[in-house]
């Protein structure tokens, strides 16, 4: 508790100092408290460091015969980009295959999770999310979709507002099955009626 509250005061300390770099004066009445206001964001967008997945998904994991698809789509998150430390945000859709082991779902959106809330780029997270799926339950493929807009290419840069970045981890069907791939991206991309 005493080690994070210092992380909260050194947090706080730089942030001061970066207003003073910016111009600014962070005694003025508007910026007063704003330190220590974007040290508690940053200690909540970089939350998924203090998080163990393995713990996260402990005691969630189910033996069950259940051999179908199973997705969840539409999964919303947040992240911040390592290059720029801008946010990028969007939707993960997760499909696996069970091979005698299931998981609860709600776990699914909770793994995206841990992961998001880290310095990242879209590539290590979609794998991580795949590759820990895959080890956890040793189903018969596991497949990770992410699309999101990245602030860094909308607000700077090429400020491109509307591009949107997809990427994909296909493991065991659904790489090696064309059918099976074919399959989840048919359904992630349809909508319930």
């Amino acid at each position: 508790m005493e080690e994070e509250l210092l992380k909260t005061t050194t947090l706080e300390e730089q942030v001061r100092e970066i207003l003073e770099i910016l111009g600014e004066n962070p005694a003025r009445e508007g910026l007063r408290r704003t330190p220590r206001r974007v040290a508690k964001a940053w200690e909540f967008l970089t939350s998924g460091y203090k998080q163990d997945v393995k713990k996260v998904l402990n005691g969630a994991v189910f033996s069950e015969k259940y051999n179908e698809m199973v997705i969840v789509k539409d999964i919303d998150f947040f992240s911040l980009c390592e290059h720029h430390m801008l946010p990028f945000y969007g939707k993960a859709h997760i499909a696996y295959i069970p091979n005698g082991k299931i998981i609860g779902l709600s776990k699914l959106p909770r793994v995206v999770e841990v992961f998001s809330r880290r310095l990242q780029v879209q590539e290590r997270l979609t794998q991580q999310i795949a590759d820990t799926l895959y080890e956890t339950l040793e189903p018969d493929g596991v497949a990770v979709v992410i699309e999101a807009r990245h602030l860094c290419m909308m607000m700077r840069g090429v400020e491109k507002q509307n591009s949107v970045a997809t990427t994909s981890a296909m493991l065991g069907s659904f790489r090696d099955d064309e059918r099976t791939r074919n399959e989840f991206l048919n359904l992630i991309s349809s909508k319930l009626a």
